[in-house]
């Protein structure tokens, strides 16, 4: 009989069980009624489910407690929390009158950033079994993402619906309902696109910077003074901040390869993978 490791799976329940309560808690509030504090709520507890995403992963590999089981209920998880948990709240948080051509565009926009969210985890699963079945030199090729993370996908598109109904925001900004829309719309397209899509995003594991342990400490030391900043005072523009840094820094290294070439070793780890 196989064993189920407790440790890391009541973690990935902890996940499931915010995605759970984001669902669940904004379909008792009125279509348009999502409130500045409901989606607040509501995105302190994906940030929350993120972390336990990673801190489950990395628990289990320590304890060498990885099994099949804690491998697809991590990514049934990931589907309820990252993938349909940020399109519910979108469309709730928005004032469409049903029926309209208006929310027609938004819940397309949902719907595709959901079902690529989901292939995005099923191929992810069929490539980490066929990995398993490689010998240790041919996996150097996977030691990144084969396109973008579904929960880093999910905590843009939240922090983006954040800040536009930050009251700070809203009044500088002044942006109508229908821009709005199209905006978030679009933002779910471009994930969506790029979670199934063969571009590589780097994982944290593999990445090493050359730096001087004093600059090191000391840059670390500004940036998380900033962050804290942000997180208490200014807590949308910190988590927009944050949450899009990688994917830009992503899609930085993706337009840089693709400049490069194949002819150079310029990030070569980052050619866009194609199906042997």
């Amino acid at each position: 009989m196989r064993r189920i490791f407790i440790v890391p799976n009541v973690i990935t329940a902890f996940s499931l069980a915010a995605g759970l309560f984001v669902i669940f808690k904004v379909n008792m509030i009125e279509p348009g009624m999502g409130t500045y504090k409901s989606l607040l709520t509501s995105s302190f507890l994906l940030l929350f489910a993120a972390f336990a995403d990673w801190v489950d992963g990395a628990i289990a590999r320590v304890m060498h407690a990885e099994s099949e089981f804690g491998f697809l209920f991590d990514s049934l998880s990931d589907a309820v929390t990252f993938g349909v948990a940020p399109s519910v709240l979108m469309l709730k948080s928005l004032s469409l009158e049903q029926g309209t051509l208006l929310s027609f565009i938004a819940v397309i926009g949902a719907m595709v950033f959901s079902i690529c969210g989901i292939l995005r985890l099923v191929r992810f699963n069929v490539t980490m079994a066929a990995i398993k079945k490689l010998p240790k030199h041919r996996t150097k090729k996977f030691r990144h993402f084969i396109g973008l993370p579904i929960p880093a996908a999910a905590l843009a598109v939240v922090s983006a619906n954040l800040l536009f109904a930050y009251p700070r925001f809203e009044s500088w900004a002044g942006l109508s309902e229908t821009t709005e829309t199209l905006i978030m719309t679009f933002i779910t397209l471009v994930f969506g696109y790029f979670m199934v899509s063969r571009f590589k995003f780097p994982s944290a594991k593999v990445l090493h910077f050359r730096v001087p342990s004093f600059q090191l400490v000391f840059f670390a030391v500004v940036i998380a003074f900033f962050l804290l900043y942000g997180v208490l005072y200014f807590f949308p523009i910190a988590f927009v901040v944050t949450s899009w840094t990688y994917i830009l820094f992503g899609w930085g290294i993706v337009i840089i390869r693709l400049i490069a070439g194949k002819k150079s070793k310029t990030l070569a780890d980052f050619e866009p993978h194609h199906d042997d």
